[in-house]
């Protein structure tokens, strides 16, 4: 097998290592696995490898991948690849994603990802849910350390999905008896209107982010039942009033949408070998109006025990690589524009305040006035 930068790499690279003795070329043996495994369909992860480090020629033949290029290129190139081989060795089904996290967890870090990411959490139909990032997995620890954790972060950082997998896990290790899901029923910036049928029917749209999350991590012939039992909960927050949350594992989503009240009435339902995890992203405020109650909550229960903040940032994001880079933008944008808004006011003030005293002896008004 050969990849699609055969030919061009072996005619640069004959010319640029006779002339530069910066230039070097590193070949890999991988043994044990299927080049397939860690290449991908198409060898498309090959794909994103290039992508990470464009000054590295790669040349794929049989079990044996060579690199060529800068020694400085060429060596972290090496590091990726190593770390790549490792995880498909140890059973991990290697995404696009998972290059990218992984590369940036090398180049930011340098810890292995291989051995640093940790553990599997569910497999399921061929595909592992694990953490991916230093800061995912300090999010999966916390959950199990805590009684309630918040994840706070970005759009993409895995905040609920892992939060799910964990929910999973302590059913199917019958740590809990239930799980439930929930999150407010408020429209993302636009009016939906009436929607018709009967109650479920017009709450479904709200929560169908969470019905495809738990059919993605459980066989989908079983969920409908483990619901109908009751084992598996879905339902919006105002489910939750008046009632007592026991032995279950409870996931509140989308958190940022809830009201002060909201919040302090759904950690109030925490009942006894309860965990409940709260993610949200308080960049993404759909309220219509007040006060997020996930803005608040940090304050009043942050020195409180048993309850941990996970706050996590766009280097977690596992989405396409461009949404770490959109919400880096976002983030920038809202500071400059937080500082704009900072300077009006300042500026206001101060108008006002001059105002407020009027003229000054010495002014010209007094002297207009003695002339």
């Amino acid at each position: 097998m050969c990849t699609r930068t055969c030919s061009r790499a072996t005619s640069r690279r004959r010319v640029s290592l006779a002339d530069d003795s910066s230039q070097t070329a590193v070949t890999i043996t991988v043994d044990g696995i299927a080049m397939v495994q860690l290449l991908g369909p198409q060898d498309r992860l090959l794909r994103i490898v290039e992508k990470e480090h464009p000054n590295v020629d790669v040349l794929v033949r049989g079990n044996e991948i060579t690199l060529s290029g800068e020694q400085t290129d060429v060596a972290a190139a090496r590091v990726l690849v190593a770390e790549l081989i490792d995880m498909t060795r140890n059973g991990h089904t290697i995404e696009p994603a998972d290059v990218t996290a992984s590369n940036r967890v090398i180049q930011e870090s340098g810890e292995r990802p291989s051995a640093s990411l940790g553990e599997t959490i569910l497999a399921t139909r061929g595909k592992t849910i694990r953490p991916k990032t230093p800061g995912q997995r300090d999010y999966v620890e916390a959950i199990d350390q805590n009684t309630i954790i918040f994840g706070i972060g970005p759009a993409g950082t895995g905040k609920t999905y892992l939060a799910m997998a964990k929910a999973v896990q302590a059913l199917q290790r019958r740590e809990v008896s239930r799980i439930i899901l929930t999150r407010p029923a408020v429209e993302a910036g636009e009016r939906l209107g009436f929607l018709p049928g009967s109650l479920t029917d017009k709450i479904d749209p709200y929560l169908r982010p969470l019905y495809d999350a738990i059919n993605e991590m459980m066989d989908p012939e079983i969920v409908p039942k483990l619901m109908a039992s009751g084992t598996i909960e879905v339902a919006p927050l105002a489910y939750m009033r008046g009632r007592t949350l026991n032995d279950s594992f409870v996931v509140l989503d989308e958190a940022q949408n809830t009201t002060p009240e909201q919040m302090k009435m759904f950690l109030t339902r925490l009942g006894f070998g309860t965990r409940m995890v709260v993610t949200g992203d308080t960049t993404q405020i759909d309220l219509p109006g007040g006060t997020s109650g996930l803005r608040v909550v940090s304050k009043i229960l942050g020195h409180v025990d048993d309850i941990h903040f996970a706050n996590l940032s766009s280097a977690d994001v596992v989405r396409h690589t461009l949404v770490g880079k959109i919400v880096d933008a976002y983030g920038e944008y809202d500071e400059k524009r937080t500082a704009r808004r900072a300077e009006l006011d300042e500026a206001r003030d101060f108008a006002n305040r001059a105002g407020r005293r009027g003229p000054q002896p010495g002014g010209r008004n007094q002297n207009r006035g003695r002339s």
